[in-house]
């Protein structure tokens, strides 16, 4: 009995150890991990800065109101193209009509009464002035010629000395006379003088009021200055308007502006002539090309941000792209072509290293690579890599070196 039980447990013990065997060989021979690798290739990289920006027009024609008053009618519509001269609104100028008529009424009158002062005044007192001289001048004449004749008489006792006496009285009436005559002449040209001066003035602003009136007359037929698009009407007939108000904005959208935003840290990768790619939600398959035009002198607050306004031209021939959107911009700051490019999960960073696993037969080798340049999908390689080779994309199964892989290669195109 003993022996029976004695075999038993040795057949247990060996059945036990041949499936350690079993289980031992089975794991020895796991399958190798299935890793994707991609092959390294030449192709264009460019290195980009990322940011939004502003719509703008490139030349903006903004039309305001000259004076206060009603939008009488509107005649364009927001949004559609319109020609050089085109109507697009008129304003009420029944008041500007009346004030221009006083204004001229006004500087006709003062031109009149200028033309008087420089003809040495109105010429009916001119005429009276001169009168009154000349009359003065040739009773003091007479009374003088009088006063000699009579003091020579006298001389010769053929005149009395009361004659002389009264003769010499009224000379001296006709000499005080005389002088008023003169002073009152002298006068009425000074004042003269003083009349052409300040009706000339008068003249002068009465002309510049009336210019400008006849310019606000005018400016109530609001015209587009030139060939583009009315991108902006926020007037409705009926709306009072004060000066200055905007009534119209036209531009040619052929070519906009866009104003980039670009954090501070990235501005000394910036020169002039970039090449500027610009994307707008609203039309998620549409890309804009354009360039920079400029390289920021100044940093300005922008809520959190310190950013540098980069104005970049961009094309817009199918006048999609609206002033004042909100757009996203990619700068191409450089620009690589025929460049060694293997994709960014291909290559793992450590410290300073940069490495990349390469697929030899069904094991991974590691390999320590210079970058240059890279774009949101690859790198460039510099040295570390030829072309062709097959490099490891991370997985379920982290890499190494000398790690058995079974290879997955990309399907050919």
């Amino acid at each position: 009995m003993a022996g029976t039980l004695s075999r038993r447990v040795s057949l247990l013990l060996a059945v036990a150890a041949l499936l350690i065997l079993v289980l031992l060989y089975a794991n020895g021979r796991r399958p190798a991990a299935r890793v994707s690798v991609v092959s390294a290739t030449r192709g264009s990289v460019s290195s980009e800065i990322a940011s939004n920006g502003k719509v703008e027009p490139v030349m903006r024609y903004s039309l305001r109101a000259r004076f206060d008053g009603f939008v009488d009618r509107v005649t364009a519509t927001e949004g559609q193209s319109v020609r050089d001269g085109q109507p697009l609104l008129t304003m009420d100028d029944k008041d500007i009509r009346a004030q221009l008529d006083q204004a001229r009424a006004e500087l006709a009158s003062q031109a009149n009464d200028l033309r008087d002062a420089q003809g040495g005044g109105r010429s009916d007192n001119a005429a009276r002035v001169v009168d009154e001289l000349r009359s003065a001048q040739i009773q003091h004449d007479m009374l003088q010629r009088q006063q000699e004749t009579l003091t020579k008489l006298l001389a010769q006792k053929a005149a009395t000395p009361d004659e002389v006496a009264r003769n010499q009285a009224a000379l001296d009436r006709a000499s005080a006379a005389l002088d008023q005559a003169l002073k009152a002449k002298q006068e009425f040209n000074r004042q003269a003088t003083q009349d052409r001066e300040r009706l000339a003035l008068l003249v002068a602003r009465s002309h510049g009021q009336v210019n400008d009136l006849e310019a606000k007359l005018a400016s109530a037929r609001v015209v587009a200055p030139v060939n583009g698009t009315l991108f902006s009407l926020p007037v409705h007939a009926r709306d009072f308007v004060h000066t200055g108000d905007l009534l119209a904005d036209v531009a040619d959208l052929r070519q906009v502006r866009v104003r980039a935003y670009v954090d501070e840290p990235e501005l000394g990768k910036l020169q002039p002539n970039e090449a500027v790619d610009v994307t707008w939600d609203a039309l998620p398959d549409r890309t804009w090309v354009g360039h920079t035009e400029n390289v920021p002198r100044q940093v300005v607050a922008r809520g959190a941000r310190n950013v540098g306004e980069v104005l970049c031209t961009v094309s817009n021939e199918h006048l999609e792209l609206i002033p004042n959107t909100t757009v996203d911009v990619r700068i191409k700051v450089s620009v690589h072509a025929n460049a060694l490019i293997v994709p960014r999960g291909a290559v793992q960073i450590v410290g300073a290293h940069r490495y990349v696993y390469r697929v030899e037969g069904d094991r991974l080798r590691r390999s320590e690579i210079k970058l240059g340049i890279s774009d949101a999908a690859d790198f460039e390689v510099l040295s570390g890599l030829q072309p062709g080779t097959f490099v490891a994309l991370p997985g379920n199964v982290p890499l190494k070196d000398n790690l058995v892989v079974r290879p997955v290669y990309p399907d050919p195109e």
